[in-house]
């Protein structure tokens, strides 16, 4: 492939999508669902995609790219039919999350378009999918291991492929799912159209561009690291043991919070806490089915839970109106990271809040992280109760009534009793002293490992 072409930064949208040369139909679903002007990524990367250049399109997440690359994708496709199991245009994605709402996403406009979508992800009917598939679908939006699968079965052939896109294909490449990608995109028409969109543009994301787009042009429409106009982001330096106590109150705070812990275990544990408090909770996690995960996120976007406490898996694709606040209780393993769970807020030009609770030995090691993300974050000492807590967080007490039915979450004699799964262990060393240091000293070293084995699987 020739090398891509310079960065090129977005025109100044005109306010309207009609001058990008969108169809009539496309514009007045548009109008239908109060989509009036095109954001930053949508005015730079359209013209090109409409006339099917090879795009390389960077923008934050909630930057509006699903429609960046959706709507050139369904325009160029329709008039056409796609035979049984062939189908004419492919969106891979990295998660079944991500899948479900990028189709929910495009299927106003394929409708207007007399288009048909398959989503096509692990963790579903299998079944159901290749019986999708068999009727016919010019659209389909999938998650690389089960088409894989489908490919592999014969239920599923993409030699009629013409327009091929990759939505977060770092997340992909991080996930082992580079091998699996390029056997997809081997089997598309060579002449085809691709475009590949993702919020950072580095790593194995280069190895797709050399082998499979050509002669690119590439739209940056913002700054490689999170820093984002309308997100403000918190240190809050946090006593080790007085963590319990920080968590729940913000978890009780008015409105809705998207909470991020390491480990499955520890985002159940926290969930039965919250809810045994009195506190709205909801867990997300990969150890929970298809359906559940389903079910919990509907509650949370429609207000049935407050609080979703997760793992990474939330990280990517989720989209929720009016999320202010995203709080990582536990500190991502690196700045990637730390982007990725930050775009869960300050979307389409909202603004929010992102909070990262760190324990003082942890403190020099993540505003090092910060740093390499681009961001400015402000430092604050907290304690529970504090009213600089709830100002930066909108913290409160629980109500204290537990939600299950179950007896209500136990109050430490000690208001500072540790959480266990929040950054301690039972028999851990608490308070001052040598065993305080000791704590800081194994919590620094553990974010520093974790930083360092991310960087490994990540080639870095």
């Amino acid at each position: 492939m020739t090398h891509p072409e310079a960065v090129t930064p977005a025109p100044a949208p005109d306010g309207s999508f009609a001058a990008l040369g969108l169809p009539e139909a496309v514009l007045r679903t548009l109008d239908r669902l109060g989509v009036r002007e095109p954001f930053p990524i949508q005015a730079a990367t359209l013209p090109d995609a409409l006339r099917g250049r090879h795009v390389l399109g960077r923008g934050r997440t909630g930057s509006g790219k699903t429609l960046a690359f959706g709507l050139p994708l369904l325009t160029r496709t329709a008039g056409r039919w796609a035979e049984p199991r062939q189908p004419l245009a492919l969106v891979l994605v990295p998660t079944r999350e991500l899948a479900q709402q990028v189709t929910q996403a495009l299927e106003p406009y394929a409708e207007a378009l007399r288009l048909r979508m398959a989503t096509v992800v692990g963790g579903l009917s299998v079944s159901r999918q290749i019986a999708a598939l068999r009727q016919g679908a010019e659209v389909v939006v999938a998650t690389p291991g089960r088409l894989h699968d489908l490919v592999e079965r014969n239920a599923c052939t993409l030699g009629r492929v013409r327009i091929t896109v990759l939505d977060e294909a770092d997340q992909m490449c991080d996930l082992g799912f580079l091998p699996q990608v390029s056997g997809l995109l081997a089997q598309v028409r060579p002449e085809g159209q691709r475009m590949l969109f993702s919020a950072t543009l580095d790593g194995d994301v280069g190895q797709l561009v050399r082998d499979h787009l050509h002669d690119p042009v590439v739209h940056s429409v913002d700054p490689a690291g999170a820093a984002v106009a309308g997100m403000e982001h918190h240190l809050l330096v946090v006593h080790g043991p007085d963590r319990y106590a920080v968590t729940t109150e913000i978890a009780a705070r008015d409105g809705r919070v998207l909470l991020f812990l390491e480990t499955r275990h520890a985002v159940d544990r926290l969930t039965r806490h919250l809810r045994a408090s009195g506190v709205r909770a909801g867990a997300l996690h990969s150890g929970k089915s298809q359906p559940q995960r389903t079910r919990t996120l509907a509650q949370f976007k429609e207000g049935g839970i407050t609080v979703l406490v997760a793992t990474d898996v939330a990280a990517r694709g989720l989209h929720v109106d009016d999320l202010d606040l995203v709080v990582n209780v536990d500190p991502p393993a690196d700045a990637k990271d730390y982007v990725h769970r930050a775009g869960r807020t300050a979307r389409a030009g909202a603004s929010g809040r992102v909070v990262t609770l760190v324990a003082s030995g942890g403190r020099r090691e993540t505003l090092r992280m910060l740093a390499e993300a681009g961001i400015r974050a402000t430092v604050t000492p907290v304690r529970s109760g504090e009213a600089e807590l709830t100002r930066i967080t909108g913290a409160k007490a629980p109500s204290g009534v537990p939600l299950d039915g179950g007896p209500a979450a136990p109050r430490p004699k000690n208001v500072n009793e540790p959480f266990r799964g929040l950054g301690t262990s039972k028999g851990a060393p608490r308070g001052g002293g040598s065993g305080g240091r000791t704590r800081k000293a194994g919590e620094a070293r553990k974010l520093a490992e974790a930083r360092r084995a991310a960087q490994v699987r990540r080639g870095g």
